[in-house]
């Protein structure tokens, strides 16, 4: 199931509307002229390093103004039966939480060193960043995080076996059916369906807290 077109367009971060300034101001001096995508990021976030505090409030007070305006329509949003969105709010809270890949193994670990390096980075910045960090590793040298983010996994499949027979066990004993574990499992895996709302969820968290750190 798709997500719903009605539901309000997420928050804009200043980064991204300082972003989305320079994509506008590119097609007017370069039209028809097609973007080198990775080349273009760069740039921008060469220049908003350089930009001082006054030069970037600009794009602070429009990413406050669009968070307001998200937060007024999301009050006044209801999902429609059915929805991703309405089905998030039922979701089990004890239900094991899908574990990192290598990758984000590695950022935990170095996140917290790009930012005291680079006070005040936005979190594209950071998030860019790692990734270059991680494709200059080696071989030998991602095999750490990959052997960590191997054993979350194993762990976590275990605690996901468990869950679904403690689940299937309980609905059992409510209906007597045989069927009732198969559908415990359905329940389970549309679960793990729901896990990359749940990490755009972890990014709109993060970039809110350094929000307010600045």
């Amino acid at each position: 199931m798709g997500k719903d077109p009605t539901k309000p367009r997420g928050k804009t971060s200043s980064y991204a509307f300082f972003v989305q300034t320079c994509r506008e101001e590119h097609k007017k001096k370069n039209p028809g002229t097609s973007v080198n995508f990775s080349e273009f990021s760069k740039k921008c976030s060469e220049r908003w390093k350089t930009m001082s505090s006054k030069e970037k409030g600009k794009f602070e007070e429009m990413a406050k103004t669009d968070k307001v305006r998200y937060e007024r329509e999301m009050k006044t949003y209801v999902p429609p039966k059915g929805a991703k969105g309405g089905k998030k709010q039922k979701k089990d809270p004890n239900a094991p939480k899908r574990p990192p890949s290598a990758f984000f193994v590695f950022c935990s670990d170095h996140r917290p060193k790009v930012k005291g390096d680079h006070p005040g980075i936005s979190i594209g910045d950071i998030a860019k960043k790692l990734g270059e960090m991680w494709s200059k590793l080696s071989p030998k040298e991602k095999s750490p995080y990959e052997q960590k983010a191997m054993k979350l996994k194993e762990k976590y499949e275990k605690d996901v076996a468990a869950y679904r027979a403690k689940g299937a066990k309980a609905e059992g004993g409510k209906k007597g059916g045989p069927g009732r574990p198969a559908g415990k499992k359905v329940e389970a895996d549309d679960d793990d369906d729901d896990e990359e709302e749940d990490d755009d969820e972890e990014e709109e968290d993060e970039e809110e807290e350094d929000d307010d750190d600045d």
